[in-house]
């Protein structure tokens, strides 16, 4: 019984991890400047939860069968806030620990990181459900627009990234 109680006053308080960080969205920001994958995964980093998704869109060098040579992004002034009700929304749905999403404007060269997603879940299967929920919303409901730029000269607008 002693070594059950000395072990005890050595494991973590979860309670006050819980309670230090009481909102599971722990980031979420549209910037002008290169993202970084460590930001991310470590805002959603939590000692209750055991699976991490993380998810990474990068410039490619091709769409619909045209060579990309670069795109911009650009945004609504609303797109943080409609981020956010996307990232309440998965929370609400999935038993989320932490939650970062950022997202890149601005002009990107094929490889650059556009935009970086992560859930943290106690399981693995929630924390990809939830990853692939926070990433497919923000493309389908955030103000954020692609401008495409082609080899070939031609350029294309595409309603939301």
């Amino acid at each position: 019984m002693d070594g059950m109680a000395a072990r005890n006053d050595q494991t973590p308080d979860l309670d006050a991890s819980a309670e230090q960080h009481a909102d599971p969205i722990r980031l979420l920001a549209i910037r002008d400047t290169p993202l970084s994958l460590d930001e991310v995964f470590q805002a959603v980093g939590d000692p209750t939860a055991g699976g991490t998704a993380l998810f990474v869109g990068t410039v490619r060098n091709h769409d619909g069968g045209a060579d990309v040579d670069a795109l911009g992004y650009s945004c609504h002034p609303t797109a943080e806030a409609e981020m956010r009700r996307v990232a309440d929304k998965v929370v609400a749905d999935f038993p989320v620990r932490a939650l970062a999403a950022v997202h890149r404007v601005g002009d990107l060269a094929v490889g650059d990181l556009a935009v970086v997603v992560a859930v943290s879940c106690p399981h693995r299967a929630e924390a990809f459900a939830a990853c692939r929920k926070l990433i497919d919303d923000l493309k389908h409901e955030v103000p954020i627009w692609k401008h495409q730029r082609f080899s070939d000269g031609t350029e294309e607008w595409v309603g939301a990234c």
